[in-house]
C-alpha cells in the first residue's frame, strides 16, 4: 500500500507587534500632515499671487507694463512710482485725514460697543432679551435701506463736508456685531468676580472699566481689526459726505490716478498700484500685530451662550 508523500509545513507570517504597528500609525499620521501642509503652502502661494503681481507692477516703468509675456519682477525697479503717489495728489493728506477718522471711530466703536455688551451680559432688566434680539435684527437691514434718510438727518444737522457722520454714529452703539461678540465674550467670564469687586465697595462702572474690560483684550482686539479695516477702506460715506478734496480720505484719492490726467512718461497703472499697497499697508501691519489676541478672540466668544 502506497503512502501519501507528507504535507509541507505550512509557512506562518508574524504578526506585527504593538511597537510596529505604533510606528506604521506615526508615519501614516506624519505623511498626512505633510500633505495637509503641502495642500496648505499651495493654496496659500496661488492666493498671494495677485499680492505678488502688484508689488511687481507697482515698481515696472511704462515699458514694462504692457510688456508681453508678462514678467512678475520688473528688470529694473522703478521706485520713483512710490514718489510719484504723494507728488501727483495729496495723498499725504489723505492719510492723514483717513487717520483722524478711523482713529476717533474706531475708539467710539470699541468704548459703545462694549458698555452696551456690559448691559447686555450683567444686567438683568424687563425685556432685555427681546431687545438684544432686536439689536441682532438690525444686521439684516441693508444699509442702502437707510441711507436716504440718514443722508437727510446729516444734512438737517448740518453736517455735510464735515467728518461727523464718519464719527459720530460710532459713539452710539458701535454696530450689532460687535455688540454680540463683546457680550458672548463677557459671559464667558466668571461672575464671581463681579461678586467679590461689589463686596469690596466698586461700582458697576468700576467693575466694567477695572475687571471687564481688562480680561476682555483678546475680543477688544477683535473688535479693533475689524473696525480699524471697515473705517479705513470705507468708500461710500467719504464720497457721500465729502466734498471738499482738502478732506477726502484714501479710499476716494485712490480715484485720482483714475481720472485725472498724466504726463506721458507717468504709469498710471504702476502709480495706482503702488498707492493701493500704500492703502493696504497699514491692515495688513496691524493684523500681523494683534494676530495672537485676534486669534484667540475667535475662538473664546461665543463658548458660553
Amino acid at each position: 500500500m502506497a503512502t501519501s508523500p507528507q504535507s509541507a509545513p505550512a509557512v506562518l507570517t508574524p504578526r506585527p507587534t504593538s511597537t510596529q504597528k505604533a510606528e506604521r500609525y506615526t508615519f501614516l499620521r506624519r505623511l498626512g500632515t505633510a500633505a495637509l501642509y503641502l495642500i496648505a503652502i499651495l493654496t496659500a502661494l496661488m492666493f498671494s499671487l495677485p499680492f505678488f503681481w502688484t508689488i511687481g507692477s507697482s515698481l515696472k516703468p511704462i515699458t514694462e507694463l504692457f510688456k508681453f509675456p508678462p514678467t512678475l519682477w520688473p528688470a529694473e525697479p522703478r521706485f520713483q512710482n512710490y514718489q510719484d503717489v504723494f507728488t501727483i495728489a495729496p495723498f499725504g493728506r489723505f492719510i492723514l485725514n483717513t487717520v483722524f477718522i478711523t482713529a476717533f471711530a474706531m475708539f467710539g466703536q470699541m468704548l459703545s460697543a462694549s458698555a452696551v455688551a456690559y448691559g447686555f451680559s450683567r444686567f438683568r432688566f424687563p425685556g432685555r432679551d427681546a431687545l438684544f434680539f432686536l439689536v441682532l435684527g438690525t444686521m439684516m437691514l441693508p444699509w442702502q435701506v437707510t441711507i436716504v434718510p440718514t443722508f437727510l438727518l446729516f444734512r438737517y444737522l448740518g453736517w455735510i463736508n464735515t467728518y461727523m457722520p464718519l464719527i459720530i454714529p460710532s459713539f452710539f452703539g458701535g454696530g450689532a456685531f460687535f455688540i454680540f461678540l463683546l457680550r458672548q465674550f463677557f459671559m464667558s467670564i466668571p461672575r464671581d468676580l463681579d461678586e467679590a469687586a461689589k463686596i469690596d465697595g466698586a461700582s458697576s462702572v468700576r467693575i466694567f472699566w477695572n475687571i471687564i474690560l481688562p480680561l476682555s483684550k483678546p475680543a477688544l482686539a477683535t473688535v479693533a481689526i475689524f473696525s480699524f479695516i471697515e473705517h479705513w477702506n470705507e468708500f461710500i460715506g467719504p464720497l457721500i459726505y465729502l466734498n471738499s478734496p482738502d478732506k477726502f480720505t484714501v479710499s476716494i484719492g485712490l480715484r485720482y490716478f483714475v481720472s485725472n490726467p498724466f504726463e506721458s512718461d507717468e504709469p498710471r497703472e504702476a502709480i495706482l498700484m503702488a498707492a493701493s499697497l500704500i492703502v493696504a499697508a497699514p491692515p495688513l501691519i496691524l493684523f500681523f500685530a494683534a494676530q495672537k489676541y485676534f486669534v484667540q478672540g475667535i475662538v473664546t466668544t461665543g463658548l458660553k451662550g
